[in-house]
C-alpha cells in the first residue's frame, strides 16, 4: 500500500519541537523576530507571506513585513533594505524574488547579513552548504525535502537517489544534503537523454523541474519513493506538482501530493532557520 507523505504531520512535528526552543529563548530573554521583504504585491507571494506569517506566529517568533512600491529604484531599496538588515531586532530575513527588473539583486545579496539569510541567497551560505558547514542556511524547500524522508523514517545512506532540477532553489542544494548523508545522487535536467530510464533506476525519485505532471508512471520503478516538490496549475486551473500523481501512485512505496506536501513543510523550515539565527546572532550556537 502506498504512503501518502503528508507535509502537515511533519510541520506538526516541527511545531512542537520549535515552540520549545522558542520559549528558551525567551527565557534568555531573546525575542525570535523574522523579517519579510517584499517589493510590489504578487498574488503568490502574498499567498506564501500569509502562510509564512501564520506559522511562525504559530511556534512565536514575531514577524514584521516591509513591503515596498514596485517603482522604487535601486538607491531608495538599497537604503530600505539596509535598515532592517541592521536592525538588531530582527534575527531572520526573507526576501521575496524575484525583484522586478530593474532591481539589482545582485547587490541586495551582498548586502545581507550571512547570519540573517533565512533562504540562502547570499554566496556565503550557498558556500557553507556546499562545503558541508552545517551553520549555513540551506534554501528552505531543499532543506524541507529532508525533513519529510527523516520523518516517514526514509534511509537515504547508500541509496540511489535521482534529482530532477538543477537549480539553486532546489536541485543543486538538495543534491549536496543528500550527498552529506552519503546519498549517491544523479542530477537530471531538460537535455538529460532517456529521463525516464534514468529516474527508473532511482529508489528515491525527487522532481524538481517546473513543469506540470511530467513525471509519469514510466518514469519511477515498482516501489520507489517519490517527492514532488513542483507547484503548477493544470489545464483545470487546479494546483499540481511535477508528478502524474495518479499514475506514479500506482507504483510508489511512497509519494508526496501537491498540494499538502513538500511546501507545507517549508515555512516550517523558514521558522527553524529564524531560531538559529536568533541563537547565531547571540552567540548560543
Amino acid at each position: 500500500m502506498t504512503v501518502t507523505m503528508k507535509g502537515s504531520e511533519v510541520a506538526a512535528a516541527m511545531k512542537e519541537r520549535l515552540q520549545r526552543e522558542v520559549a528558551e529563548l525567551r527565557a534568555q530573554g531573546v525575542a525570535p523576530k523574522a523579517a519579510i521583504v517584499r517589493v510590489g504585491a504578487r498574488p503568490d507571494d502574498l499567498a506564501y507571506e500569509r502562510g509564512a506569517m501564520k506559522r511562525l506566529e504559530s511556534v512565536g517568533i514575531a514577524c514584521q513585513v516591509f513591503e515596498f512600491p514596485e517603482t522604487i529604484g535601486q538607491k531608495e531599496f538599497e537604503a530600505g533594505f539596509k535598515a532592517v538588515n541592521d536592525d538588531p531586532e530582527i534575527h531572520g530575513i526573507l526576501l521575496f524574488r524575484p525583484l522586478p527588473r530593474h532591481l539589482d539583486e545582485e547587490a541586495v545579496k551582498r548586502m545581507i547579513d550571512p547570519l540573517k539569510d533565512i533562504d540562502s541567497m547570499s554566496a556565503p551560505n550557498i558556500a557553507k552548504i556546499f562545503s558541508g558547514d552545517e551553520t549555513g542556511y540551506a534554501p528552505c524547500t531543499a532543506e524541507a525535502v529532508v525533513h519529510v524522508l527523516d520523518h516517514y523514517g526514509i534511509e537515504v545512506q547508500g541509496r540511489r537517489v535521482t534529482v530532477i532540477g538543477r537549480s539553486m532553489v532546489v536541485g543543486k542544494p538538495l543534491t549536496m544534503l543528500l550527498i552529506k548523508r552519503n546519498a549517491t545522487v544523479t542530477v537530471c535536467h531538460t537535455r538529460t537523454k532517456d529521463l525516464p530510464a534514468t529516474c527508473r533506476s532511482a529508489e528515491i525519485l525527487v522532481a524538481a523541474a517546473g513543469k506540470a505532471k511530467m513525471v509519469t508512471g514510466d518514469f519511477v520503478s515498482d516501489g520507489a519513493v517519490v517527492i514532488d516538490v513542483g507547484i503548477n496549475v493544470d489545464d483545470d486551473g487546479k494546483l499540481c506538482g511535477d508528478v502524474d500523481y495518479d499514475a506514479v501512485a500506482a507504483k510508489a512505496s511512497h509519494i508526496t501530493p501537491v498540494p499538502g506536501g513538500v511546501g507545507a513543510v517549508t515555512s516550517s523550515v523558514l521558522a527553524d532557520h529564524v531560531v538559529r539565527a536568533a541563537r547565531y546572532l547571540q552567540g548560543n550556537a
